[in-house]
């Protein structure tokens, strides 16, 4: 394994996978110290406590790969025992239903990372993908309370009007976790120069995913296609608020694909992928250190490559989880 990624707290800010023991060994293949797990989307409050209680089982059955991560000093420990930090977190606010009350007890759970809105309209705002009309009364309630008890706001799949107000309205970092510039590649999911900008100036943090459909060579890119979107966000906005957030769907087939596209009203789609197949060179999470590679080969300084790599997540986490 390359050296600097050895030694690294190598963080990612997104994943969503098919979580089994294998998953977990493909993490320590790939150095990870942590990772942002997605653990619901479209599930309501009763069915994300089932999914959370299940990850909480799967983490005790491999103990010797994972570990719950609840603090930043969760982290440090995973890395001082060669295991990944499982960072629980929600890619939609939908589990949360219309009771604020549920965000401190998934906080209680564990929960550390919520996402407002996942690409449509939702109690709390409207996803990047219809006519955004910005962030509702409760939503603003909402984002308090999320401060309160240490949820980090995520803002990935929300449409621009209400991440901007969701940027304002929170007294502590917001991030996107896993986005891609539309400098680069023009798509509903891509974060314009000037999103990317404000952000950053309002104290956010950047997690730059690798996700084909919204790369600017889609299926054909590789891993310097991915180091080339990391780069040019960095040169937007500074190297100490950028991280990544790959977005690994690794282990789904196109059934969870059309799962987690639909829409709000019966048989509706938001969009079409096609076929979604990872840049070459990091087709897996066991390839992480060839990212690590690719840095280097571009040139990176190896300060840069530690701040990306994980230790401005580290950083931002820590910020956020403090109560």
């Amino acid at each position: 394994m390359n050296e600097q990624h050895h030694n690294s707290i190598v963080i990612d800010g997104l994943v969503i996978a098919k979580w089994d023991r294998a998953l977990f060994e493909d993490m320590r293949k790939g150095g990870l110290t942590a990772a942002s797990c997605t653990v619901s989307v479209w599930e309501g409050f009763q069915e994300t406590v089932e999914n959370i209680a299940d990850m909480k089982k799967l983490i005790r059955e491999n103990a010797d790969l994972v570990t719950l991560v609840r603090n930043v000093e969760d982290i440090h420990r995973a890395k001082r025992e060669g295991k990944t930090g499982i960072i629980l977190s929600f890619q939609n606010a939908y589990a949360c239903e219309d009771h604020l009350g549920y965000i401190e007890a998934f906080a209680d759970m564990g929960v550390r990372v919520i996402q407002l809105c996942y690409n449509t309209q939702n109690l709390v705002g409207t996803g990047c993908y219809e006519r955004d009309g910005g962030l509702s009364g409760f939503g603003r309630e909402f984002i308090a309370e999320m401060n309160r008890v240490g949820i980090m706001v995520d803002l990935s799949h929300v449409g621009a009007n209400t991440s901007r107000e969701a940027i304002l309205a929170s007294t502590k970092p917001v991030c996107y976790s896993h986005c891609l510039p539309a400098g680069l590649k023009e798509h509903a999911r891509n974060k314009s120069d000037e999103e990317l900008r404000f952000i950053a100036d309002h104290g956010g943090f950047i997690g730059v995913t690798m996700f084909p459909p919204f790369l600017r060579r889609g299926v054909h890119a590789n891993v310097m296609d991915y180091v080339e979107a990391i780069d040019y966000t960095i040169n937007l906005v500074g190297e100490d608020c950028v991280g990544i957030g790959t977005d690994f769907t690794q282990g789904y087939d196109k059934g969870f694909f059309d799962w987690i596209t639909h829409d709000k009203g019966r048989y509706r789609k938001l969009t079409e992928f096609g076929t979604i197949q990872n840049p070459e060179g990091l087709r897996t999470l066991g390839e992480m250190p060839n990212l690590t590679d690719g840095m280097q080969a571009a040139g990176w300084k190896a300060s840069r490559i530690e701040k990306v790599l994980g230790a401005n997540w580290l950083r931002v986490f820590g910020e956020v989880w403090a109560s």
